[in-house]
């Protein structure tokens, strides 16, 4: 079971960017190393920033993202499940299905405020300045259960020199949602967070 809230930083590197992932308690819950220049995106999660050892592995089914369906497999490859985005409506609103190991919605992650994001790509464009502004817009998303209960929420903090996301619980996580959650909020936010 995972101690939150959870504190997502991502920083950029030269040839890809990372996620360290805390628990609440300050321990390692994974840390993700996106290479760059991939057609079709492949994401190894490790336990640690160490990389010793991987407990997922997230691919797309194809090389344009929209629409695009990431499917998530455990230390094992076997599969535990997929995130999908929901085609154009994601240009609007982030949108993704979370499913399980089957393809049966078990999930929705959806953006809180898509004018946030439309504030946020706008000012990051600015030279100089919109680096500094961008700190202070901070988009946030909600994870439901099936029922449309929220579950849990991702929102960025501020941060000059990362980007930091704090996952937030807001109320029970179904078991067969709880498995896939973690890795489907870091696909979520590698797609997001290449968007601007």
């Amino acid at each position: 079971m995972t101690a939150y809230p959870l504190t997502l930083r991502f920083r950029i590197l030269a040839l890809g960017q990372t996620i360290e992932g805390t628990d609440a308690n300050g321990a390692p819950v994974c840390f993700v190393k996106q290479k760059a220049f991939r057609l079709k995106e492949d994401v190894a999660v490790f336990s640690d920033p160490s990389q010793s050892e991987q407990i997922y592995r997230m691919r797309a089914d194809r090389i344009i993202d929209i629409g695009g369906r990431y499917d998530i497999t455990d230390a094992n490859s076997m599969p535990v499940g997929a995130v999908k985005q929901r085609g154009l409506r994601t240009f609007w609103r982030a949108t993704y299905d979370i499913l399980d190991s089957a393809g049966s919605p078990i999930g929705l992650i959806h953006e809180e405020n898509p004018w946030t994001k439309v504030l946020d790509g706008l000012i990051g464009e600015i030279p100089f300045v919109g680096i500094v502004l961008q700190m202070f817009i901070n988009p946030a998303y909600v994870v439901e259960a099936p029922v449309g209960t929220p579950a849990l929420r991702v929102r960025k903090r501020r941060s000059l020199v990362e980007r930091r996301f704090i996952v937030d619980q807001l109320g029970p996580t179904p078991p067969a949602l709880e498995r896939v959650v973690v890795p489907a909020m870091l696909m979520m936010v590698l797609l997001e967070r290449g968007r601007g």
